[in-house]
C-alpha cells in the first residue's frame, strides 16, 4: 500500500471503525479469560454529545482498549437513559407545537407519542460517540425502557417493598412546578440570590398593637397559621398566649413558642406556614397548626388565595407588596442575599410541597455502600471524594422516589377500595388482585376494580440498578453473564453524580449481588473554558464535539481532551489543545513516512551508530512502559498519555529517526530497518488507546495483516528491566550534541560544515556515544585530551569541558568584537542590578520575593561574564 503524504482523518477513521465493527471486535462473549467491564453511564435518551461525554467516554475508551491489548476480555456496555423529566417535557414542547396539550391525552396515547420521540432521536448521541471511536460493544446496548430493564426495576421495587424499606407518606417534599413533579433533596440546586426582605406588621387581635415579621416570600401570608416567639426573648413577653391577624386574609392565627426561632434573625418573630416550609411543617406537626395550601401544582394561587387565585406567584409577590403598602401593613424593604432551591432539570424555583408520595428508606440500605468505600473495597479516584461520599452517606435521607410523570417506570401499586389506603404491589395486575381479594377478603374484585398509581419512579430508581440489570442480573441472578462480568472494573463518571447514582449504585450491588458493582470510580473533571466558566450551550462557550472532530480528527480530539484532564480536577478546554492534538498525529504520520521511504539494502550491516541507539531506545521505551503503567494503575490518564507523547514525539522521532537516518542517497541495513520499524509498532501499540485511528492505519500500512492481526486486538508490550546507565549516558550524550548545535547556531558555523571536537574528560563518561555525537554533531573528528586546547570555543556538559577549534571555523577579529560588545552590556546591566542591591531602603522596604529576583540576576550576570571573559581569553 502507498503511503499518502497528507494524512486524511476523516477518511481513515470511518474506514477502521467500520472494520472494527465489521469484524466484531467490540463484541463479548463469556469465555475462560479474565474479564475487564465498563458499564457506559447512559446519557439522556434525548441528549447529544457534549464536551463532558467527550471526555469521558474517550477516558473509558483508553481504559478498555488498553484492557484488550493485555488480553482481558474486554467488555464496554453502552446504552441510554429514559430520562423522565426531561423527555416528558420535550414531548410535552412538541405536542404543544401541534397544539395538543397533555391534559387532552389518556396516559396510553401520551406514551405513543413519548415513543415515537424516543424511536426517532433515541439513537443519536450513541452514534457519535461512534465517530469519537468508542469501541462499545453495540450488540448489548441497553436503554432503561427495554422490556427486561423494566421488569427489573418493578421486581426490585416490590421486593424492597416487602422487605419493608419503600412506604407511601404525607410529607414534604421539593416540587417542579414546571415539570409539574416532586424531586429528591440531590435533584434541587441551590443558587445565591439576590432578593429582599419585607418587613410586614401583623395586628394582635383585640387590641391595637402590632407585630412585625420579616420574610422573603410575603404572597405566602395567605398560607400563615401561626406566629412563633422564642420563649426566652424577653421583647415579646407581652404576646404569650395571645392572637394575631394575618393581613389581607384577616385569618385569626395563633402566637406560638418555640426555641426553634433564631432571634437574631429579622425582627425574632416568625410567621409559620406548614404547607410551604419544611422547617415551619416541623412546627406545625409539633404545635398541631392548621394547614392551608395557597399554590396549584404550576405555583399559580389557588382559591386561598383570594383575588390573586389563577395569578403567577412572582407576579402575586410584586402585587401583594404594592397591596400591603397602600394598607399601611409594609414597614419596611431591605436587600437581602438568600439560597433559592432551584430545579436541576428545568431551572424552576422549586416549591416546598405537601404530597402523598413513596419512600425508600435508606440508612440502613446505605452502611454496607458507606463501609466498602472506606474500607477501600471500592477505590474512589481521586480519593478526596471520599469525605464527600462519607458525609452524604452518613447524613442520608430517606428517598423520594415517585415522580408525578408518565413517561417511566409506573409505580406497580394498585389501589382498590377508598382508592387512598387500601392498595397492594405487585409486580404484575393479576398478581395484584389476587393480593387485593386476600387483603380485601372479597373474591369479587375484578381487574376493573383495582387503578394502578398513575405515578412513575424516579429516573435513578432504575439506574441505579445499572451494572445488574444489563447482564440481566436481577430476573436470573444465577445467569453465566452477571456471574462472569460482574462485578465490573471502572465506572467512570462526573463527581457531581456521585450520590445520585455512583452511591445508589454501590448500595443496589451489596443489596441484590452481595457485593460491590465495581471496583474502582474514576471521577472526571468538569470541562470549563479559559475564563474557568462551565461549558454550556446557554454560554455559547461550548464549541460542537462533532465540528470539533471533523476540524482536528477524533484523535487529535481526543488527544486535546486527555492533555489537560487530571482526575477529579476541572479540564480548561483550549481548542489550541485539538491543534496540538491533530499535530501529535502528523508527527507520527510523517515519521511512518520517513521510514517507509528509505532505502533497504540486505547486503549492509548494522552501523554502530545504529545498533548504539536502538538498543538505547528499547531500554528507554521499558523505562517509559514502566511509567506508563505506573500512571495508568494511578489513573492518571493525562500522564499516561503525556509519557507516550514525549516518547514518541522527543525520544522516537526527535531522536532515534534522526540517529538511524542514512546519508543522503544512501541504502540502510535491512536488519536496522526492521530494528526502526519494531519499535514503531511498539509505539503504536502504546499509543491505540489514545489514538485509535492513526495508530491502526499505521499498523496496517506496515504490513499486510490478518484480520486476527489488527492492533486492536494486538498484545501489550511486555514489561522488562531497563538499564538506567545506559539511558543516562544517552542523556549525558544528548547535552553534548545539544551543546555542539548551540555553538553552530551561535557562531553561525554551517551544518554542513564539520567541524572538530575535543574532551577535557573529567565526568570519565564511557565512549559508548561517540559515534553517534560525531553523526549528530556533524564532527570530523572526537578525540579526548589531558589539558585544554588554546584558540577555540569551549562549552561544559557536567564537568567535561568540550573545545571546538576555531580555525576556518569563524571570523576571528568579528566573533572577538561581538563577545566585547555583549561583555560591555551585560557588565552595564550588572552594575544596574548592583545599584539596587547597595540601596538599603529598596533591600529593606521590597517584597522578598523582588530582592530575591534581583540578586538571581546578579548570580545570572557574574556567570555570564566569566564565560564571556574565557570566550575572549581563547580567541586572543
Amino acid at each position: 500500500m502507498g503511503v499518502s503524504a497528507k494524512y486524511t482523518a476523516k477518511d481513515v477513521e470511518s474506514k477502521w471503525y467500520n472494520y472494527w465493527m465489521e469484524h466484531g471486535y467490540f463484541h463479548s462473549e463469556v469465555d475462560n479469560r479474565e474479564s475487564y467491564t465498563i458499564v457506559i453511564p447512559p446519557p439522556n435518551v434525548t441528549g447529544v454529545l457534549h464536551m463532558g461525554h467527550m471526555l469521558n467516554n474517550t477516558i473509558q475508551d483508553v481504559l478498555i482498549r488498553r484492557a484488550r491489548l493485555k488480553g482481558y476480555n474486554a467488555c464496554w456496555v453502552p446504552g441510554t437513559d429514559h430520562a423522565s423529566i426531561a423527555t416528558e417535557a420535550k414531548v410535552v414542547a412538541k405536542l404543544k407545537e401541534e397544539g395538543i396539550a397533555k391534559a387532552d391525552l389518556t396516559r396510553e396515547e401520551f406514551l405513543q407519542h413519548a415513543w415515537e420521540w424516543t424511536h426517532k432521536h433515541g439513537g443519536i448521541i450513541l452514534e457519535q460517540l461512534k465517530k469519537l471511536g468508542a469501541s462499545c460493544d453495540w450488540n448489548r446496548t441497553k436503554f432503561t425502557m427495554d422490556d427486561d430493564m423494566s421488569a427489573s426495576v418493578i421486581k426490585v421495587f416490590v421486593d424492597l417493598y416487602k422487605k419493608g424499606h419503600i412506604y407511601r407518606g404525607y410529607r414534604m417534599v421539593n416540587w417542579d412546578p414546571q415539570a409539574k413533579t416532586t424531586l429528591s433533596d440531590e435533584e434541587v440546586i441551590y443558587r445565591e440570590t439576590q432578593g429582599k426582605l419585607y418587613y410586614l406588621k401583623y395586628k394582635i387581635e383585640g387590641s391595637n398593637d402590632t407585630l412585625t415579621i420579616a420574610t422573603t416570600r410575603p404572597e405566602t401570608i395567605l398560607g400563615d397559621t401561626a406566629i412563633c416567639i422564642n420563649p426566652d426573648d424577653g421583647r415579646f413577653t407581652h404576646l404569650k398566649g395571645k392572637k394575631a391577624i394575618v393581613p389581607i386574609c384577616d385569618r385569626v392565627i395563633p402566637i406560638i413558642e418555640d426555641e426553634y426561632v433564631d432571634v437574631e434573625f429579622g425582627t425574632g418573630c416568625l410567621k409559620v406556614t406548614p404547607a410551604h416550609d419544611e422547617n415551619d411543617k416541623m412546627l406545625g406537626d409539633k404545635h398541631n397548626l392548621k394547614v392551608v395550601d395557597i399554590f396549584n401544582d404550576d405555583a399559580t394561587l389557588n382559591s386561598n388565595g383570594l383575588h390573586y387565585e389563577g395569578k403567577d406567584r412572582f407576579d402575586v409577590r410584586r402585587d401583594i407588596v404594592k397591596e400591603l403598602d397602600e394598607l399601611g401593613i409594609l414597614q419596611k424593604v431591605e436587600d437581602y442575599t438568600n439560597k433559592v432551591g432551584t430545579s436541576e432539570r428545568t431551572g424552576a424555583v422549586i416549591e416546598p410541597k405537601l404530597s402523598d408520595q413513596w419512600f425508600l428508606k435508606m440508612k440502613e440500605l446505605a452502611q454496607p455502600a458507606l463501609d466498602a468505600v472506606l474500607e477501600k473495597e471500592v477505590q474512589l479516584v481521586p480519593e478526596k471524594f471520599i469525605n464527600t461520599y462519607r458525609h452524604w452517606m452518613e447524613n442520608v435521607r430517606d428517598w423520594n422516589i415517585s415522580r408525578q410523570l408518565w413517561w417511566g417506570h409506573q409505580i406497580p401499586a394498585y389501589y382498590y377500595g377508598d382508592g387512598k389506603n387500601d392498595f397492594v404491589v405487585a409486580e404484575t395486575a393479576e398478581e395484584a388482585l389476587r393480593e387485593a381479594r386476600k387483603a380485601s377478603s372479597n373474591d369479587s374484585l375484578q381487574l376493573e376494580d383495582l387503578i394502578q398509581d398513575p405515578d412513575a419512579l424516579d429516573t435513578w430508581f432504575s439506574s441505579w440498578l445499572w451494572p445488574i440489570s444489563v447482564f440481566n442480573g436481577i430476573l436470573e441472578p444465577e445467569n453465566d453473564e452477571i456471574q462472569y462480568y460482574y462485578p465490573t472494573r471502572d465506572l467512570v463518571t462526573a463527581p457531581e453524580i456521585l450520590f445520585f447514582w455512583v452511591a445508589r449504585m454501590i448500595i443496589a450491588g451489596y443489596e441484590y449481588r452481595g457485593e460491590k458493582p465495581f471496583e474502582s470510580v474514576y471521577l472526571t473533571g468538569i470541562v470549563r473554558d479559559k475564563q474557568r466558566r462551565k461549558m454550556s450551550k446557554s454560554l455559547g462557550n461550548s464549541p460542537d464535539p462533532i465540528d470539533l472532530m471533523n476540524q482536528y480528527g477524533a484523535d487529535g480530539v481526543r488527544v486535546g481532551m486527555l492533555l489537560s484532564s487530571p482526575a477529579g480536577n476541572d479540564l480548561m478546554f483550549d481548542e489550541e489543545l485539538c491543534k496540538q492534538g491533530s499535530s501529535f498525529v502528523n508527527k507520527i504520520w510523517n515519521a511512518y513516512r520517513l521510514i517507509d521511504g528509505w532505502e533497504v539494502s540486505e547486503d549492509l550491516a548494522p552501523l554502530e551508530t545504529e545498533m548504539i541507539s536502538l538498543r538505547w531506545y528499547e531500554q528507554k521505551f521499558q523505562k517509559a512502559l514502566h511509567d506508563i503503567e505506573d500512571h495508568f494503575s494511578k489513573y492518571r490518564i493525562s500522564d499516561a498519555l503525556m509519557s507516550s507523547y514525549k516518547l514518541v514525539w522527543d525520544d522516537f522521532c526527535s531522536w532515534l529517526l534522526e540517529m538511524v537516518k542514512p546519508e543522503y542517497g544512501k541504502p540502510m541495513a535491512a536488519e536496522t530497518h526492521t530494528a526502526v520499524v519494531k519499535a514503531l509498532e511498539n509505539n503504536l501499540r502504546l499509543l491505540h488507546p489514545f489514538i485509535p485511528f492513526v495508530s491502526e492505519e499505521i499498523w496496517q500500512h506496515i504490513k499486510e495483516r490478518s484480520p486476527k492481526e489488527a492492533l486492536i486486538v494486538a498484545k501489550w508490550p511486555v514489561l522488562e528491566s531497563f538499564d538506567e546507565e545506559l539511558i543516562g549516558a544517552f542523556d549525558f550524550a544528548s547535552e553534548v550534541i545539544s551543546g555542539i548545535r548551540t555553538i553552530r547556531k551561535e557562531k553561525n558555523i554551517s551544518f554542513k560544515e564539520t567541524i572538530a571536537l575535543s574532551v577535557l574528560n573529567e565526568e570519565k563518561v564511557a565512549p559508548t556515544f561517540d559515534a553517534v555525537i560525531q553523526k549528530m554533531g556533524n564532527l570530523s573528528s572526537l578525540s579526548y585530551s589531558d589539558e585544554a586546547i588554546d584558540g577555540a570555543l569551549t562549552f561544559r556538559v557536567k564537568s567535561n569541558e568540550y573545545f571546538v577549534p576555531i580555525e576556518g571555523a569563524i571570523d576571528v577579529d568579528a566573533e572577538i568584537g561581538k563577545l566585547k560588545e555583549e561583555l560591555s552590556y551585560t557588565e552595564g546591566f550588572l552594575k544596574s542590578v548592583q545599584g539596587k542591591l547597595k540601596n538599603e531602603r529598596f533591600v529593606n522596604n521590597a517584597p522578598e520575593k523582588v530582592v530575591e529576583i534581583e540578586r538571581k540576576k546578579e548570580a545570572d550576570a557574574l556567570a555570564k561574564i566569566e564565560t564571556l571573559k574565557k570566550s575572549l581569553a581563547s580567541l586572543q
